[in-house]
């Protein structure tokens, strides 16, 4: 009985760390984003570690794979076991960190092919942690599948093609896009609201500083008088209580000079978006690509504008470094990160519906019509 429970633990953990390894493998800089939400100071407050953040989620994901692979095959099961009870400890603590403190909405598990939210994150580790553990005091049944020859080359194999795979998305894009603006989405279309789709929920509360400590006071307890004599008044919020639906596409603009010009540009038959979300950590080869690109677009009658988080002194020192004639408008940085991975890339619109999107390494492949 030991053994067949322990082998199917040893399934359901080997198969989930494959897909869901092999799912951030897919978009590694996706998963970098969303370490550097956790290294930030409000979270983990490891900022030195963003920078590495791309290397990490590189080496992070690969390793899931291959100890997927590694359970699967019983290659070393002392050092795997090991490595799966180590990794997913340190998991179950940081979603239950991050759920218990509300500190990020989505963990990344699953990158963006399935959204969890922290606590939801937190049971999927639960579960896991209790499976390892069955794995972990059953080690003597989880036996090599093959010989140690051919158990030895499936690793090396699994490492190779991960390895593989992993420069190729970040020299290109994502085999699967799983984001809301993938191609053949209209932008438009993700930013509406269903008739009679449920509406976000809110209370008013107070904040009174009480004995030096911001503390909220409900609106009834206010009206009631139910306010400590001593309390200072701070402010005044409308506290969620209660999320309605929000479409696939929100947050997306594209505004200049206080004005947002999304209706217009979402209306033009040929639009080029050339995205760079912090043009400070945009690649010079990229860059050096665009200003010739815009000519030729420009010449089939495309308006080519560009996209950026970043400010206007910025916008102008990149501007003449690269000899850049078209303009930048503004759209949160958050949102540029979710519309493309490479900085810059190329998204190509036709009356709003994204048709193509293309990394600057390969802009010699976008389709001018």
């Amino acid at each position: 009985m030991k053994n067949i429970i322990t082998q199917i633990a040893r399934i359901l953990v080997g198969v989930l760390f494959i897909i869901s390894g092999l799912i951030k493998l897919n978009d590694p800089m996706g998963f970098s984003f969303k370490l550097e939400e956790y290294f930030n100071a409000n979270v983990l407050n490891v900022e030195f570690l963003i920078p590495a953040a791309l290397l990490i989620a590189c080496l992070v994901v690969i390793f899931e794979v291959v100890l997927g692979v590694m359970l699967l095959i019983g290659f070393k099961t002392k050092f795997t076991v090991w490595s799966l009870l180590a990794m997913i400890v340190f998991f179950t603590f940081l979603t239950f960190y991050s759920a218990y403190f509300n500190k990020v909405t989505d963990c990344g598990c699953f990158g963006d092919a399935l959204k969890l939210t922290p606590w939801e994150s937190f049971t999927k580790d639960i579960i896991l942690l209790g499976l390892i553990l069955i794995l972990f005091f059953n080690q003597k049944y989880i036996l090599p599948l093959f010989n140690k020859t051919a158990v030895n080359l499936v690793v090396f194999a699994t490492y190779t093609l991960c390895f593989f795979m992993a420069y190729y998305v970040l020299q290109h894009l994502p085999f699967i896009d799983f984001r809301a603006y993938k191609v053949g989405t209209n932008i438009k279309e993700g930013m509406a609201i269903p008739e009679g789709a449920p509406k976000s929920e809110y209370q008013m509360v107070f904040i009174y500083k009480v004995n030096g400590v911001d503390t909220e006071i409900s609106y009834d307890d206010v009206m009631a008088g139910n306010v400590p004599e001593n309390a200072e008044f701070v402010d005044r919020k409308d506290k969620l209580i209660k999320e309605g639906y929000v479409p696939p596409i929100h947050d997306f603009s594209i505004e200049k000079d206080g004005n947002n010009y999304i209706e217009e540009v979402l209306n033009e038959p040929k639009v080029m978006l050339l995205i760079s979300y912090d043009l400070n950590k945009s690649k010079d080869k990229g860059m050096k690509l665009l200003e010739e690109f815009h000519q030729k677009a420009a010449e089939k009658d495309y308006l080519v504008i560009g996209m950026t988080a970043s400010d206007q002194e910025t916008i102008a020192v990149f501007k003449k470094n690269f000899g850049l004639t078209f303009d930048y408008y503004f759209c949160d940085a958050t949102t540029l990160k979710t519309i493309e991975r490479a900085n810059p890339s190329i998204v190509v619109l036709e009356k709003g519906t994204i048709v193509q999107k293309v990394h600057f390494n390969d802009i010699e492949k976008v389709n001018l019509k």
